[in-house]
């Protein structure tokens, strides 16, 4: 039988291989996926929560959660071609200064 512990053993697996991608990989792209996936492990958290207690409070910041995902992705996305058309490439580390 599936508990709640393996649910959040899952959860916290999704929210550190995400941490870890933020903060070991260097392409931008990259690293949006890897904020997605700790969005996706947060978002499980919240929703294990709430139907351990029997409400429906996880599942509705889980939704709000969802909509900053899909903004963060569109502007995120629309903010990488943009810098990829200035500088031809999307490595983080080629990014230290703002101006050009």
């Amino acid at each position: 039988m599936i508990t709640i512990h393996h649910y959040l053993t899952l959860s916290a697996l999704l929210f550190f291989i995400g941490v870890f991608g933020v903060l070991y990989r260097r392409n931008l792209i990259v690293i949006f996926m890897s904020i997605e996936l700790m969005l996706n492990g947060v978002n499980l958290s919240f929703i294990t929560f709430a139907r351990y207690t029997n409400t429906m409070d996880g599942h509705v910041i889980a939704f709000f959660i969802m909509g900053l995902a899909a903004a963060e992705a569109a502007i995120g996305l629309a903010i990488l071609v943009m810098l990829f058309r200035n500088r031809r490439t999307v490595q983080a580390d080629d990014f230290s200064l703002m101006r050009d």
